[in-house]
């Protein structure tokens, strides 16, 4: 079947070119980790199934992040793997049996198309194990070069572009269309919130996996008290011990602040979408407030948001800088503007 190229979808900034295409095209992606590269794998997936009418689209990813393509609305079929789990333990006779039943999955589906999108050694591996012409990035749009030997099809990526950006060049290149529109994250939460909690509140996200991305636990403090000075409370999710414990040192600061019990990713995101603002480090969980559609501060002490700042959308916006992290009366004013 050949898809024509269909001049309604201009103004959405997605153009399918001519092409030879199955009746049904059947599209594996593979984005394992972490949680903010999950996410912003989303938009090329939108792009996809926006480009190619009936396109069924699975998705290979990381156990831990399997809740993120469970969401798009796009997504046929989630593929979870374990490769941080198996690492450890690759003598075990389960993680073997494990990788056996990944094998089985993958060989009852003929994929048209396998497009890694991660650029790894670990996800080219992954992607050579399913059936299909496998699309990556080319040598030098790599991190990790030698992923690129894995590839029947390599495509040019600059890396100075934000992640978001090359996701979507790569899975427009690999597919046969243009992708320049609108950042659509496509994600769906079902439910209501996990916890209770009376509305407005904001979602503070204090916690990242890099001690440097950190913001003063003074700033939090105080950030906290400018919210809830405006009516707003103070919500803080956490994910091990560490963190909580930190959450409570904070929130002891706050007026009427909550720290959450432990949340799935399921649940927080649905706590995040019923949230009148939310401000946090450079982590994944930022990005999921952002791609939500939830108005958003993302925080930037170590790291530059030009690469992997909030990306999309109108209702977030990036503060502070490598080495000159924002003041809370910034931030507060930015959650007062966007929210």
């Amino acid at each position: 079947m050949r898809f024509p190229v269909r001049i309604g979808r201009k103004e959405r900034g997605i153009l399918p070119l001519q092409g030879d295409f199955p009746s049904v095209p059947q599209i594996l992606f593979v984005k394992t980790s972490s949680l903010g590269d999950v996410i912003h794998h989303c938009p090329a997936v939108s792009d996809a199934a926006r480009a190619i009418p009936g396109a069924e689209i699975d998705w290979m990813v990381e156990e831990a992040f399997a809740a993120i393509p469970a969401m798009h609305a796009h997504v046929r079929r989630v593929i979870p793997v374990a490769v941080r789990r198996w690492r450890g333990a690759l003598w075990h006779p389960s993680v073997w049996s494990e990788i056996g039943s990944l094998r089985r999955a993958l060989a009852t589906q003929a994929y048209d198309f396998v497009v890694d999108t991660q650029g790894l050694v670990k996800s080219a591996i992954l992607s050579a194990l399913a059936s299909g012409a496998r699309h990556g990035m080319d040598r030098a749009s790599l991190r990790e070069p030698f992923a690129a030997r894995f590839y029947d099809v390599r495509h040019a990526v600059p890396r100075e572009r934000h992640a978001v950006a090359r996701n979507r060049q790569l899975a427009a290149a690999a597919l046969g269309y243009s992708a320049n529109g609108a950042c659509d994250y496509a994600l769906r939460t079902a439910g209501a919130a996990p916890i209770e909690v009376r509305p407005p509140y904001a979602i503070l996200l204090t916690m990242t996996s890099r001690t440097e991305k950190l913001w003063a636990d003074a700033s939090w403090s105080r950030l906290g008290g400018d919210l809830a000075a405006r009516g707003i409370r103070c919500v803080l999710p956490w994910g091990n011990e560490s963190e909580r414990t930190r959450c409570e040192s904070i929130a002891r600061e706050i007026r009427d602040a909550i720290v959450s019990r432990h949340l799935s990713l399921a649940e927080l995101a649905s706590l995040m979408r019923a949230a009148q603002c939310a401000a946090g480090v450079d982590t994944g969980l930022t990005h999921l407030c952002a791609a939500l559609g939830v108005p958003t501060i993302g925080i930037f002490c170590a790291s530059d948001p030009a690469l992997t700042g909030l990306y999309g959308s109108a209702r977030a916006r990036n503060l502070g800088a490598a080495g000159a992290p924002p003041q809370p009366n910034a931030v507060n004013a930015a959650l007062e503007a966007l929210s």
